[in-house]
């Protein structure tokens, strides 16, 4: 599979249909690690959640 990474084209919220151009992020409160919920500019709606892990969680 060949990897190619470029700036002329933008990706599309699945929800909206609108080329992304920003993608918000909120913090979310967890009692380990912090969470951060994406989502899009336009529509608001949820783009996925992460997870990073604190030093002592290696």
């Amino acid at each position: 599979m060949e990897f190619i990474e470029t700036d002329r084209e933008k990706p599309l919220c699945p929800h909206c249909e609108k080329p992304i151009s920003q993608i918000k992020a909120t913090r979310i409160k967890a009692k380990f690690g912090v969470r951060f919920l994406y989502f899009c500019d336009h529509c608001k709606k949820v783009l996925g959640v992460s997870h990073r892990k604190g030093f002592w969680m290696g």
